[in-house]
């Protein structure tokens, strides 16, 4: 089998065969090797070259250079999750090579954490201003959902009417003092409230 020679651009310039070493076009890792036959004049096969890659190495991948001036060892992390320490965010790692800047495999414990240059750290300030924020729209809620069951009964016309049963006034009066309970409800304490019992429809 005549071997084929290469001048430096990589153009036969006698024809023959010749081992190429194929890689990726995005990830510019090696595929594989094959055996090509090159006539005078032809260039070797796009993302190829005749550079023997070397061995395989555990947790690394083999992968050309940018440029395509030689082989490189990579880290392989591909389909570890890693976390935006800007915002905490999880990233999938597609590409071989070390781990983005401005990334962590630590995962936030919060969605409160941030980044102190090494490691989560929660900030209690804004957590707890969320659990008020949250607090005072529960609070809400139960306090309009109460409302809208005594307006739904008539309770207030009725009771103006004396038209109200003993039991319905009991009924009437139950749900006023669950109002008053709402009332007295501190949000600043959140997370730690312990919210009135609704009285039974």
């Amino acid at each position: 089998m005549v071997e084929a020679k290469l001048d430096g651009q990589m153009i036969a310039t006698q024809a023959g065969y010749i081992t190429v070493y194929n890689y990726d076009e995005m990830t510019l890792e090696y595929l594989s090797s094959c055996v090509e036959y090159l006539a005078v004049g032809v260039g070797l096969p796009a993302k190829s070259c005749i550079e023997f890659p070397g061995d395989k190495k555990d947790g690394m991948v083999i992968c050309r250079k940018p440029d395509d001036s030689a082989w490189q060892y990579l880290p392989d992390y591909r389909g570890q999750t890693v976390y935006r320490t800007e915002t905490g965010k999880p990233t999938e790692i597609t590409m071989p090579g070390e781990y983005p800047a401005g990334t962590t495999t630590a995962a936030p414990s919060t969605r409160f954490d941030v980044w102190n240059g090494s490691e989560w750290v929660t900030d209690s300030a804004a957590q707890q201003a969320a659990a008020v924020k949250e607090a005072e729209q529960t609070k809400s809620s139960l306090r309009s959902y109460a409302n809208g069951f005594i307006n739904e009964q008539q309770w207030p016309s009725r009771l103006a009417l004396g038209r109200l049963s003993e039991e319905e006034k009991a009924a009437f009066s139950a749900w006023l003092d669950y109002l008053d309970a709402l009332e007295s409800v501190e949000t600043s304490s959140a997370p730690e409230i312990s919210w009135p019992a609704q009285p039974v429809e």
